[in-house]
């Protein structure tokens, strides 16, 4: 009797494959739509550690730095503040993009409240000032971030220049009482 060299897999062997597969591929497929709150997230973080250089900057360097948000194009610009003007043409150290389509997903800046503007002035000490030139401290300014349902502030607190970043809470959508 010849024995036989190979042996092929049973039907009930390939359906229990299957079956265990697509119980895996369930369980993925919602943990990869919640990608888009991920990079919200990041979008935030990503704002609060360029301020933070900023911040950085303008007390390694003891020269002041300005944050220039263009909420409408989606991107701010860390600048030089050599005098009592900022231009951003000249002296941008950085450009960071955060709108719909970039990197950050359906993120965006949606909203920005400081002294000058959409203007964030660092002086040589780190701390917020209100004009570029003064000395005059800022008032607390915010920076408010949304996307995929969700909305952060980010506060850059009067004085200290401490920043923080506070979720908002969103209510859902739909009819009250619904």
């Amino acid at each position: 009797m010849a024995g036989r060299s190979g042996r092929g897999y049973t039907l009930v062997e390939i359906l229990i494959v299957v079956t265990v597969l697509g119980i895996a591929g369930a369980l993925v497929v919602p943990a990869m739509g919640g990608t888009g709150v991920l990079r919200v997230q990041a979008a935030v973080r990503t704002i609060v550690a360029d301020l933070t250089e900023a911040q950085s900057d303008a007390l390694a360097y003891q020269r002041p730095r300005a944050v220039v948000f263009d909420p409408a194009n989606g991107r701010y610009l860390v600048t030089r503040v050599p005098g009592a003007t900022i231009d951003p043409e000249t002296d941008t150290i950085l450009e960071r993009v955060i709108n719909k389509g970039s990197q950050f997903g359906d993120s965006m800046i949606s909203a920005t409240r400081f002294d000058t503007e959409n203007v964030l002035i660092f002086d040589e000490m780190g701390g917020p000032i209100a004009r570029p030139g003064e000395s005059t401290p800022a008032a607390t300014g915010t920076i408010t971030v949304t996307g995929s349902g969700q909305s952060f502030v980010i506060s850059v607190e009067a004085y200290t220049g401490r920043v923080t970043v506070q979720r908002e809470s969103t209510a859902p959508s739909g009819p009250p009482g619904g």
